[in-house]
């Protein structure tokens, strides 16, 4: 066996995880955006400021997605590294 090279098992878990990251960052900033749409439509919410509110909450959005994927991946790099 090669030392220093990672097992199939280890490739397998570090793939779930990544998949584990995006998807739940995904369903994070989808969930921050249609918050955003909810607020439009139950203030009826002029057009001016419509298209703000939903600007700002695609950015908020998109800022706690890649939040939540970095997070999820640090931790499990952080567990990897004390053989977790």
């Amino acid at each position: 066996m090669d030392m220093g090279r990672e097992s199939r098992w280890e490739k397998d878990a570090m793939t779930v995880e990544i998949v584990f990251a995006l998807v739940t960052a995904v369903v994070l900033a989808a969930g921050v955006f249609a918050v955003a749409v909810a607020l439009v439509l139950a203030f009826g919410v002029p057009d001016p400021v419509r298209k703000d509110v939903l600007v700002g909450g695609a950015l908020l959005g998109a800022v706690a997605g890649v939040w939540r994927l970095v997070r999820v991946l640090r931790r499990f790099d952080r567990q990897r590294r004390m053989g977790r």
